[in-house]
């Protein structure tokens, strides 16, 4: 029980609710995506002779140097953007918890820029288990969505939105 201070009769603000389950469950979705493109990087790390073999044959008149630097710097734009992806998947998930409206609608909006990337790159084509971690990552992404802009959602952002 709250004890005002001498004098004073002010109560504590508590009109501030917890997240509704369908946050919880979106920001729990963020959070897998996050643990996602931290996997992606060990993966990425993993295929690094597939990634030689793969510059090899699109370069064939390429340097063994050329070829190195080039591996080199793929595996380094890979971790890089996964470490990226890591870091907007956990800042999308704590606004989002703290109620904030601004990241559910960044959050949709990279979700979309996700999906039209995703697109592109499956028009070009790429290995069977970057496929198929691409697509778990994405269905991370529409789960997260889904679940941020469900009406009980809606109405936690707007009562974020009047504190």
């Amino acid at each position: 029980m709250y004890q005002p201070y001498p004098g004073g009769s002010a109560m504590p603000d508590h009109s501030r609710r917890e997240p509704p389950p369908s946050i919880v469950k979106a920001v729990r979705a963020m959070q897998a995506g996050m643990v996602a493109s931290l996997v992606g990087i060990i993966l990425n790390l993993v295929s690094v002779g597939s990634v030689k073999s793969s510059i090899r044959h699109l370069e064939p008149h390429a340097t063994a140097a050329q070829i190195t630097m080039d591996q080199r710097m793929l595996i380094g734009e890979s971790i890089a953007a996964g470490l990226i992806g890591a870091a907007l998947w956990l800042w999308m998930a704590q606004s989002c918890r703290a109620g904030k409206p601004w990241a559910r609608t960044l959050s949709t909006v990279l979700f979309g820029i996700y999906t039209i990337s995703q697109a592109a790159s499956a028009a070009i084509g790429s290995s069977g288990v970057g496929e198929i971690y691409d697509v778990v990552v994405w269905v991370i992404g529409l789960v997260a969505v889904i679940f941020l802009w469900r009406q009980p959602s809606s109405e936690y952002f707007r009562q974020a939105r009047r504190l």
